[in-house]
């Protein structure tokens, strides 16, 4: 550790666009602002992969909010929907339009310049190609093909980066938190094999997701629940774990032969553990996709009167139970011109050997997280100077159930409020955590065989459907786990190490809460008897 620790106003740990916009606003308000993140490209970054696009309100904010209740099965918080629908368009107007110049699809022609669109044209009016998707009752998603977070994701980096009250430190982990009697105070900092304390007056939660602790996922590398695995470890109040959403249109490939990273990529090894190539946005079957199985016929009228614009939930299940009856699904893109109205898409297949002509091969993946670490509507967690956005937080908006293309625009909406109200506290430097390096390092495989059991578990006992017996079992599977990694954790300090830390301190949680929540709802299904055996053996 340095003799001269680093010192700053707001600690921002997350370059996501809810880390972003949280850096923006701390800045804006004049706090030096020091913003971690683990992404060493745009493409760590789970925003960078959002393709459907960002909601926003228009003029009809109250119907914007009965769709998000209705897609959370009514167990959404209504003050917090209020908060997002009613700052959905002012925020999107200030950052994406006025700041950043994103240049959203529009129905005007492309030569109208930018300042002319963002001056002219602010998304309550018809001057963009608004679309829609599962469960919105009209057109109101902002999009830029079918690629919309890099458009956002990749200007809104450069710009924090440039901002003279940002310091930007990539590839740089954030293992423990620094705090005392129910305060947070910094975090201890990994970069390049070296560990040292960061003290903040605010510390900002902006992690991400949990795609790791699945085998099949739509998140980037290393979304390994830090966050939630660091704040739950200091006492903070963490809710709604066992809502996990799964994106039913995840494009699958052949099965990988291994991973270079640490986390769940390699996860099961059944024929059906085959790998997410990409993700099929929800707005080709909002343009008319077509969802059919094994046999060639067409089955979500079947299950929902809404068909193939039914609540995620909802397509994920029948997608799953479609593949295991009939062997697979595909979607269908020929009610629509693919290529001309997603050229991304498009190219992915073509990247992938997949001719979309014949359908492109689905099947339901891990996609984001609906609960996460408590907070209000400023972010604010239930440790004094320690906030929480984006994925990783709870805020109510989403209940059971996330409505399509609302992570974006939650993550701006919860960024910009905790942002300005982090500013202001002072850093107060105390003595930090000893993070002991007194034993020999790990073997290189040893993080990579514990996540390959982590995610094993997961997949087998808690994913689209859940049985409660599975879920004991898999809770006991997963405390030995933390067990281990805990005391491995005590005598060694590794990236690798905390983000297994993190990774079973969090699964933990989305497995108890599943167990003690006995009403199937949203994105949690309970069943009896989905597995026939027990999710594996307790041995390593």
């Amino acid at each position: 550790m340095t003799d001269d620790p680093l010192t700053t106003d707001v600690l921002v740990v997350g370059s996501g666009i809810a880390g972003l916009a949280a850096a923006l606003a701390a800045a804006r308000e004049g706090a030096d602002v020091t913003l971690a993140t683990k992404a060493t490209r745009p493409e760590g970054a789970s925003s960078w992969w959002a393709q459907g696009g960002i909601a926003v309100s228009r003029d009809t904010p109250e119907q914007f909010k009965q769709d998000i209740m209705a897609a959370s099965d009514g167990t959404a918080d209504p003050d917090a929907v209020d908060v997002l629908v009613e700052n959905a368009n002012e925020a999107v107007e200030d950052v994406l339009l006025e700041t950043l110049d994103v240049e959203f699809d529009s129905v005007e022609p492309r030569s109208m310049g930018t300042d002319e669109r963002a001056s002219e044209t602010p998304v309550s009016q018809t001057g963009f190609d608004f679309t829609r998707e599962a469960a919105h009752s009209e057109d109101r998603i902002l999009h830029v093909d079918a690629s919309t977070g890099k458009h956002i994701h990749v200007p809104f980096l450069n710009y924090v980066a440039d901002h003279d009250g940002v310091t930007v430190l990539d590839d740089t982990a954030a293992l423990e938190l620094i705090r005392h009697e129910g305060r947070v105070h910094g975090a201890m900092l990994e970069s390049d094999g070296a560990v040292d304390p960061c003290f903040a007056g605010s510390v900002v939660l902006a992690t991400g997701g949990i795609g790791d602790l699945y085998p099949r996922t739509t998140n980037p590398d290393n979304t390994t629940g830090d966050g939630i695995g660091m704040a739950a470890l200091a006492g903070a109040e963490v809710e709604d774990m066992e809502y996990v959403q799964f994106h039913p249109t995840a494009c699958i490939s052949e099965p990988r032969s291994g991973s270079d990273g640490g986390g769940g990529t390699a996860g099961a090894d059944d024929a059906d553990s085959a790998d997410v190539a990409f993700l099929v946005s929800e707005a080709v079957r909002g343009e008319g996709g077509l969802l059919r199985n094994g046999e060639g016929e067409r089955f979500m009228p079947d299950y929902h009167a809404d068909a193939e614009l039914a609540p995620r939930d909802v397509v994920s299940r029948a997608v799953k139970a479609e593949r295991e009856a009939t062997g697979e699904v595909t979607l269908d893109v020929s009610p629509l011109d693919f290529a001309a109205e997603f050229p991304d898409l498009a190219d992915n297949c073509e990247e992938h050997g997949i001719d979309w002509e014949d359908g492109i091969p689905v099947a339901p993946a891990e996609h984001f997280l609906c609960g996460g670490i408590s907070v209000d509507d400023r972010g604010r967690t239930t440790l004094d100077h320690l906030y929480a956005v984006g994925e990783c937080a709870r805020t109510g908006v989403h209940g059971a159930n996330r409505l399509a293309s609302t992570s974006l625009l939650e993550g701006l909406v919860w960024g910009l409020r905790a942002g300005e109200d982090a500013a202001g506290a002072e850093p107060q430097p105390i003595e930090a955590p000893e993070l002991l390096e007194r034993d020999p390092d790990l073997p290189e495989q040893f993080a990579r065989d514990k996540f390959q059991r982590l995610t094993r578990v997961m997949d087998e006992s808690v994913g689209v459907e859940r049985d409660p017996a599975d879920l004991q079992r898999a809770m006991a599977v997963l405390r030995r786990l933390k067990g281990e990694v805990d005391a491995y954790a005590r005598t060694r300090t590794s990236r690798s190490l905390y983000e297994l830390r993190h990774a079973s301190v969090t699964a933990l949680l989305v497995a108890r809460h599943a167990a003690e929540n006995e009403e199937s709802v949203g994105t949690h299904n309970l069943v009896d008897g989905a597995s026939e055996d027990p999710p594996e053996s307790t041995a390593d």
